[in-house]
């Protein structure tokens, strides 16, 4: 068959997207293991989701368990390109990101999915002033985390004297407040630490307790909203740049409060499927603070905040607007404690 000139320009237009399209392949480090619900059911689905979005133009290589790196370096590999994206938990960094640690303060959020997109909305007014490095891209948190112990732990009192290993900077800092001793150590070793005594609590999602095998060592649970850890999905400003117009929008998509809360959604699912099991094991032992037992543990925080807006005053900003800012943005969603 013959195709005149203006019949194989025609056949060339058409084929001219799918042949010449820009073709890129993104490198995402994180440091947890690809099957556990972090990964599994947040980052993951995230990925193949733009990938799907792109029409394939975009790849994206994941590589998980800090296998470029480790966790704490997670936000200089994105701004030095080690890898062109990077799950980063900012709370590994003290005193780093001081504006961003407000949501580490206990006791203010009760619903992560709806908690993502809220703290992604109210910390996308500041990230220029912490994150100004990197492209910010999404954050999303655990569900609110516990206080799993070796013996009952019902007050802030009860904390004194203790060995703790606290989530994150924020937590050390209230571990301490109330007379107990921070121990810090990475979540792959809590189980160690625990079993050996160097620790007598811990402070971890739900699902932590099975991901990292701790139902025979901390058998008693705190059951109220405690903390959360929030985690951020920052680029390489340079590999975002280096991108098509096409593939920037796919991206830009993808870098949303409502993606926030999406990829929140699978961990708190999966969280809150960890506590009905241990709920259900009748070797665990649950307990519910009274109202009275809440209002102690919400004042006993007052002096981390008070230590947040002091950090954050003392770094040039308007700490109490910043505050009034979080907490106009977790009612609006309904989810403030």
């Amino acid at each position: 068959m013959k195709l005149t000139s203006l019949g194989l320009a025609a056949a060339m237009a058409a084929i001219a997207p799918a042949a010449f399209a820009q073709e890129v392949t993104l490198r995402l480090s994180h440091w947890v293991p690809a099957t556990i619900a972090p990964a599994a059911a947040g980052i993951e689905p995230w990925a193949r989701s733009v990938e799907e979005a792109s029409d394939g133009r975009i790849e994206i290589q994941i590589f998980p368990a800090q296998q470029i790196g480790a966790a704490p370096d997670h936000y200089d590999m994105a701004r030095d390109g080690i890898a062109d994206i990077t799950w980063v938990n900012p709370g590994y960094t003290a005193g780093r990101f001081p504006i961003f640690s407000l949501v580490e303060v206990p006791f203010h959020v009760t619903d992560s999915v709806q908690g993502a997109k809220a703290i992604h909305e109210w910390y996308a007014q500041y990230v220029e002033d912490e994150m100004s490095e990197v492209k910010f891209c999404v954050m999303h948190p655990h569900a609110p985390g516990a206080l799993h112990s070796k013996e009952p732990m019902r007050v802030p009192s009860d904390i004194e004297g203790k060995n703790i290993r606290p989530a994150h900077a924020t937590m050390a800092r209230f571990v301490s407040q109330l007379g107990g001793a921070p121990v810090q150590v990475p979540a792959p070793e809590v189980r160690e630490a625990i079993s050996r005594g160097t620790a007598d609590a811990v402070t971890f999602p739900w699902g932590a307790m099975y991901d990292f095998n701790l139902t025979n060592e901390t058998d008693h649970h705190l059951d109220m909203p405690f903390y959360l850890s929030m985690q951020v999905m920052v680029l390489n400003p340079d590999s975002y740049a280096g991108l098509s117009d096409e593939n920037k929008a796919v991206l830009d998509e993808h870098c949303s409060p409502e993606w926030s809360a999406e990829i929140a959604k699978g961990w708190a699912e999966d969280d809150m499927s960890a506590r009905e099991r241990l709920m259900e094991d009748d070797s665990q032992t649950f307990y519910q603070p009274t109202e009275e037992e809440v209002a102690l543990w919400q004042d006993s925080a007052q002096g981390v905040l008070d230590a947040w807006k002091e950090e954050v005053a003392d770094r040039g900003h308007d700490a109490d607007a910043i505050y009034d800012s979080y907490i106009e943005h977790l009612e609006r969603y309904g989810i403030r404690y």
